[in-house]
């Protein structure tokens, strides 16, 4: 049985509202959120029905991850030695039985379409793309994008403790990298540092069958360039009296955390200490921000406020959030704590809050917490390396 009955429910009622018999998705993101299993290669399909039966079809070398996910789990085999095949010549003879066998042949389903931010599972994924239309027959299938994308926003009791389990594993990385770094490191070391930790520790740690993530160290200069959509260490080495600017997206059992502390190598200077200080100023205004039915656009106005009256509002040049736990880098995922948003928040939304300043030739720092919206206003999943004591090497 699904271990989340809160998530089938909520489900439930979601394709009771939008006329549809059943869901069906391929994506490993909305895998884990129709059963809570994460998918290895992206070759699992999962399919909920508006009664709250719940079917993984999944590559037979998957079986023992998503065994406790469904009511009822189908295997496959992608590639034999007897034939040269794929996914969706595999799949397509046991979905069609499922199909059958839960009546939804002829039924309205919905399914994912369009464009998406998918995080990374694996070495490499597979993707049905529209191979799913095909493979779903002769439904009258319906673009159920919106609908997963709100049933993401907000989490179960559940999801939400395992991104705790997944930010506390975080929480013991930087530790750990925290305690490795120094000058003359290259900033590819660094990252390593902070990373290992990850799938180390994370890997049995509380029940988890797999944790791991990614790590980029920025230092220096490099660092004013961390605003980007895309960072990376590079090979340069890290110097003394320098931000290090350390970004995290790691997950266990696919969800995901987004994380970033900044370091400086030795006391901070005036500047440096300037800047850390206007951060600290912009979260604490951030997370005093959050509460139910507070608009989203406020919580980034809150700290983009705060920014600007320091004299860094030209430099802070990213919107302040975007929604954390079934995604990891996706600036779409809801909430967006953005300057245009008029979201809603509602008790169960996780999302980041990240003030950051980019200063071109000089450097760039941003602290990035991972959050949850209660009943009672916000609860910080990230409660470790808050002060500025605890950030200098």
């Amino acid at each position: 049985m699904p271990c989340d009955i809160e998530r089938v429910e909520r489900l439930q009622q979601a394709m009771r509202e939008a006329g549809l018999d059943a869901l069906a998705c391929a994506l490993p993101e909305n895998v884990l959120l129709l059963t809570g299993y994460f998918p290895v290669i992206g070759t699992s399909i999962a399919i909920v029905t508006r009664s709250g039966e719940v079917t993984i079809l999944a590559p037979r070398d998957e079986v023992e991850l998503a065994q406790d996910c469904a009511h009822e789990l189908v295997a496959f085999e992608p590639g034999s030695l007897e034939c040269i095949t794929g996914a969706t010549a595999a799949v397509r003879e046991p979905l069609q039985r499922v199909l059958q066998q839960k009546h939804l042949t002829g039924a309205v389903i919905g399914y994912e379409c369009g464009a998406s931010c998918e995080p990374v599972s694996y070495a490499a994924m597979h993707f049905y793309g529209s191979a799913i239309p095909e493979l779903l027959g002769e439904a009258s299938l319906r673009p159920a994008g919106e609908l997963l994308a709100r049933e993401k926003s907000v989490l179960t009791l559940i999801e939400i403790d395992r991104v705790r389990r997944a930010c506390r594993i975080a929480e013991e990385a930087f530790d750990r990298g925290r305690q490795c770094l120094r000058a003359g490191l290259k900033e590819t070391e660094a990252a390593a540092h902070f990373r290992a930790p990850l799938s180390t520790v994370g890997t049995g740690f509380e029940g988890v069958s797999r944790s791991d993530g990614m790590v980029c160290c920025m230092s220096g200069v490099n660092s004013a360039k961390a605003y980007g959509a895309y960072a990376r260490s590079h090979a340069r080495q890290i110097e003394i009296a320098e931000f290090v600017l350390t970004h995290c997206n790691s997950h266990a059992d696919g969800y995901w955390t987004d994380i970033t502390r900044t370091y400086c190598t030795a006391p901070p200077a005036d500047r440096h200490l300037e800047i850390y200080e206007a951060l600290f100023e912009a979260r604490v205004a951030g997370l005093a921000a959050v509460r139910p039915g507070e608009c989203a656009g406020d919580v980034d106005r809150a700290v983009r406020d705060v920014l600007s009256a320091r004299g860094f509002g030209g430099e802070f040049k990213h919107p302040t959030g975007h929604g954390v736990g079934f995604a990891a880098i996706d600036h779409n995922a809801l909430p967006r704590i953005h300057p245009q948003s008029t979201e809603r928040l509602a008790p169960g939304m996780v999302f980041n809050i990240e003030p950051g300043i980019y200063i071109d030739g000089f450097g760039g720092a941003r602290h990035c917490d991972v959050v949850a919206v209660t009943h009672r206003g916000v609860e910080l999943l990230t409660p470790f390396q808050c002060r500025i004591e605890e950030l200098i090497r």
